[in-house]
């Protein structure tokens, strides 16, 4: 059986062989710090028996007026355990918190424009291409911005796809 409970530090001791997937984006011990102490409920790990970590989700709540959004900055599932809709209860359980606790507008996260299978599962769960990053990851390769509208955004203005691509540059950060 699956449990899903939030990250907790000695996580960090545990979690290097999710991350071997040449696609997963892995960052520095201090980065994932700061995830933890600012946006805790935003930093789930999903373990199977014997404490075995098969996943984890990593974001944060950021934004201002009806730009207030969820953001998935990882989410993750170890090879052997794909397939099993574990990144889609994630998934899930960041959009509710955004939804329900923080009041968003939507959940937006970034994926690799060669990424198709990726792209396919957020395409799935109600995500759709908010634009194009040219040259987003590590100045080479683009990056798609997806987003999925909560509840909040009655009118679904989140979603409204833009026309034309962006550089990296011209991305707001808050």
């Amino acid at each position: 059986m699956t449990t899903i409970r939030r990250f907790c530090c000695n996580d960090l001791l545990r979690f290097a062989s999710v991350n071997l997937d040449h696609l997963t984006e892995t960052f520095n011990m201090s980065f994932y710090m700061t995830y933890l102490a600012r946006w805790p409920d935003y930093f789930h790990v999903a373990e199977a028996p014997g404490n075995k970590v098969m996943g984890y989700i990593m974001g944060k709540v950021e934004g201002q007026g009806e730009s207030w959004h969820g953001h998935v900055t990882a989410v993750t599932v170890a090879t052997e355990f794909r397939r099993q809709q574990l990144a889609k209860k994630l998934m899930n359980l960041l959009e509710d918190i955004s939804d329900k606790i923080d009041k968003g507008y939507f959940v937006d996260l970034f994926v690799r424009a060669s990424n198709t299978p990726a792209i396919k599962m957020y395409e799935k769960l109600g995500y759709i291409i908010y634009r194009r990053v040219l040259r987003y990851y590590s100045g080479e390769e683009d990056g798609l911005d997806m987003r999925k509208a909560l509840s909040r955004d009655v009118d679904r203005k989140s979603v409204i796809p833009l026309k034309r691509p962006i550089t990296p540059d011209e991305l707001e950060y808050d």
